[in-house]
């Protein structure tokens, strides 16, 4: 922010009474003459209602309402905002006072002085419930963010953050300036939510003296131990900058260098900060002092470098050239530490207007490698919240340098501000203070979801800000959302309907679709598997193991058996089958049938299978595995159909051969001739309409006949088994290879 660094924020005195002469003459003293006496009207309205009072911390409200002011106008903010520092914490009218006294504020002052003032104490009331907080869910930075967040949607004015960071500013300048403790507490707040507030709005000389005084509660031993070290007391330090800027400012308008100089020293926080991440010692440190020089282009940068060299020493292996070799997220910038004749060493930057802005309010702003560490900033674009960020301070620099910003920057700024309303989210607390995030016009039913599934699938009532309100009620940000569950229980199918809507989170939507989906499985695997139960008590199996029965049926569990039943895609004739002869033909739903010009071994007998050791026994291919040459196989006797061969690897062989051992005879091919074998090939693919062409122009590619396609499909997956005629085992693995070379699917041998 232009023009900012080398401001200084007026210190109220503290022996002097509140709101005297002096103190509005430094108050107000930038005003013109409206805002004079809008900020007169304030101090009259508040002078004698905050006699007596005391803040929260203790400090007399008059005395607080006083330093905010002069903060405020350090910061150069316009007479309604420091009207309404004043107003804000001034106490509203009993409830019970007359009419004509309970409007005196609206009557009194300007719509957009009441706005400000309802607008800070709801920020107030926010700032207090957070910090109360008792909900362990809330420490950790992510939680921090969140209150940032919110703060920031609830401040609909900018100017309302600026309140909030300037009171609390204050307060802990009160704490430093009585010798009072300050809780540990306020100053850990101070430090999370209000110092990277202030980093990202770029109000740097809020941020650095929240961070000092923060620092110096906090950590009093290494604050100290710092101070110390430094050889200059602060004042001293900004002399020597002012010293410099001007030695600066000389040279370069001597050398026809136009540049905009500005600087400011290191503060103790910032010191510390720096050691701690970088592991340097005190001595290492070269940059206790900075200054920034601003150019027309990058030759002047060069030429401004030159300069800077000629006029103080460089120190070695302490330059850096941003511009030639910008860093991952962009920034561009020259970086040079020079020392003075008595050795006093600080950090040159030099950049153009266009880094500078680059650098100040685009995806390389400061407040994202400051907090973001080392690996910080190398997002390839800002998002929306950033960019609402950027834009809150670029409208500060526009306030703090008294520019009013052209036609196109606010159609620009407006455009912004319309693109961060479309992906609007909200912010709002658990009775415990938790801050969640939740996408604009979002519901009871959406917090509740978001806190645990179990509790929104309970969910049956709510109290917002401890009111009872309807499960569509939309939730603003700042709200307290506390849920009624039921014990048990289930979500409404209404929720689902998007015209009612119950929720606007597609995670919430998702949660409840999910919840009906296990409920009409479970329905599914209990009327499948009372129709499988039904049927093992026709044939008289009860006892059977019903997990090993799937497994020998092709299914992985049983569930998944009573799923197919109930759906009717598996026939309970192949459990009569299985148990009865062994063999479990498939079963084949939308079949399609083929007829083949050829000699089909399972349908002519002649299956080119040589019983061992006995002669002209009649033998047929077993449809539940459908071998073919040159498959492993073997034979299993059965009663009054002769051998039924299986492939070794078979699960319903398997079965058979464990049950009736006495049965199992050995097979091997004979003289197969020209006779084809029908063989299943299974495919898994996601459901498209070219898929069967595809598929069937590989059949016929190859030449190979289909005798019939049993298709099915679930949740956008289509499952088909295509029956084919080969000659031998080659034909096989050429169908499967081409097959597998089709974009999405995947097939195997059934």
């Amino acid at each position: 922010m232009r023009g900012v660094l080398m401001s200084t924020i007026v210190r109220s005195d503290a022996d002097s009474p509140p709101f005297d002469e002096a103190w509005f003459a430094h108050a107000c003293a930038d005003l013109e003459p409206e805002g004079r006496a809008l900020l007169a009207r304030a101090v009259e309205w508040a002078r004698e209602p905050l006699q007596g009072l005391l803040a929260s911390t203790g400090e007399p409200l008059a005395e607080h309402g006083a330093g905010v002011v002069l903060i405020l106008a350090g910061l150069g903010s316009d007479a309604p905002t420091r009207a309404s520092a004043l107003l804000t914490i001034t106490p509203m009218p009993d409830g019970n006072a007359a009419p004509n006294k309970s409007n005196s504020l609206q009557k009194a002052f300007s719509a957009e002085v009441v706005a400000l003032v309802q607008g800070t104490r709801s920020l107030l009331r926010l700032s207090n419930m957070a910090g109360r907080s008792s909900d362990t869910a809330v420490a950790g930075g992510g939680q921090k963010e969140m209150q940032r967040k919110m703060l920031l949607a609830m401040a609909a004015d900018l100017r309302i953050v600026l309140l909030r960071l300037a009171s609390r500013l204050q307060s802990l300048r009160w704490y430093a300036r009585s010798k009072l403790p300050c809780p540990v507490p306020f100053a850990r707040e101070t430090m999370e939510l209000y110092t990277p507030l202030a980093n990202r709005l770029g109000i740097w000389q809020l941020k650095w003296e929240m961070e000092d005084l923060s620092f110096r509660f906090l950590e009093p031993d290494t604050y100290k131990a710092i101070a110390r070290q430094l050889e200059e007391k602060r004042t001293e330090r900004e002399a020597f900058i002012t010293q410099v800027v001007e030695q600066l400012q000389a040279a370069l308008a001597q050398n026809r260098i136009a540049a905009e100089v500005s600087g400011r020293p290191k503060h103790i926080y910032s010191i510390w900060n720096k050691m701690r991440n970088k592991d340097l010692d005190f001595s290492k440190l070269y940059d206790l002092r900075a200054l920034r020089v601003i150019v027309d282009d990058e030759r002047a940068c060069y030429a401004a470098l030159a300069l800077v060299h000629s006029l103080w020493t460089p120190v070695s292996n302490e330059f850096d050239d941003y511009i030639s070799r910008p860093k991952p997220n962009g920034y561009r910038s020259l970086h040079t530490v020079v020392s003075d004749a008595q050795g006093r060493s600080f950090e040159v930057q030099i950049r153009t207007h266009e880094m500078h802005q680059f650098a100040e309010f685009g995806m390389a702003a400061h407040w994202r490698y400051k907090e973001a560490g080392a690996k910080g900033g190398t997002q390839s674009a800002a998002s929306l919240y950033d960019k609402k960020i950027s834009w809150m301070r670029q409208l500060l620099a526009w306030e703090k340098d008294g520019v009013q910003p052209s036609g196109q920057a606010m159609a620009e700024y407006e455009e912004a501000a319309a693109e961060t309303r479309e992906d609007e989210r909200i912010y709002v607390m658990t009775p415990q203070a938790r801050v969640i995030e939740l996408p604009a016009g979002a519901t009871p039913v959406d917090f509740a979801y978001y806190l645990h599934t179990d509790l929104g699938h309970r969910c049956r009532g709510a109290r917002v800000d401890g009111q009872m309100v309807p499960l569509l009620t939309r939730l603003k940000t700042g709200q307290t959302v506390e849920i009624i569950a039921a014990k048990s229980g289930g979500p409404s199918r209404d929720w689902l309907n998007v015209q009612l809507g119950y929720l606007a989170s597609p995670r919430s939507r998702s949660k409840v679709r999910a919840w009906f989906n296990a409920v009409e499985l479970q329905e599914r695997i209990s009327q499948g598997q009372a129709l499988v139960e039904k049927e093992l008590q026709r044939l008289g199996k009860t006892a059977i193991n019903l997990e090993q029965l799937a497994q020998n049926l092709g299914f992985a569990r049983a569930d998944d058996l009573y799923v197919a039943v109930a759906k009717e895609e598996f026939s309970l004739r192949q459990i009569d089958y299985l148990l009865k002869e062994g063999e479990a033909p498939a079963q084949h739903d939308d079949k399609v049938q083929y007829s083949s010009g050829q000699a089909n071994a399972a349908r002519t007998g002649k299956s080119g299978v040589l019983v061992v050791g006995v002669d002209s026994l009649l033998t047929q291919l077993a449809r539940c595995c459908r071998p073919a040459p040159p498959d492993r196989i073997a034979g299993f006797v059965t009663r009054g159909r002769g051998v039924s061969i299986h492939r070794d690897d078979c699960p319903a062989y398997a079965a058979l051969r464990l049950k009736q051992p006495e049965r199992i005879i050995e097979v091997a091919w004979g003289d197969t001739g020209e006779a084809v074998y029908p063989v299943d090939i299974s495919i898994h693919a996601q459901e498209r309409g070219d898929l069967l062409r595809d598929v069937s122009d590989v059949f016929g590619r190859l030449r190979l006949n289909v005798v019939s396609v049993n298709t099915q499909s679930r949740r956008s997956l289509a499952h088909m088994i295509f029956t084919i005629e080969v000659k031998d085992g080659e034909q096989i693995g050429r169908a499967l290879a081409a097959l597998n070379e089709l974009s999405g699917v995947t097939a195997s041998r059934h």
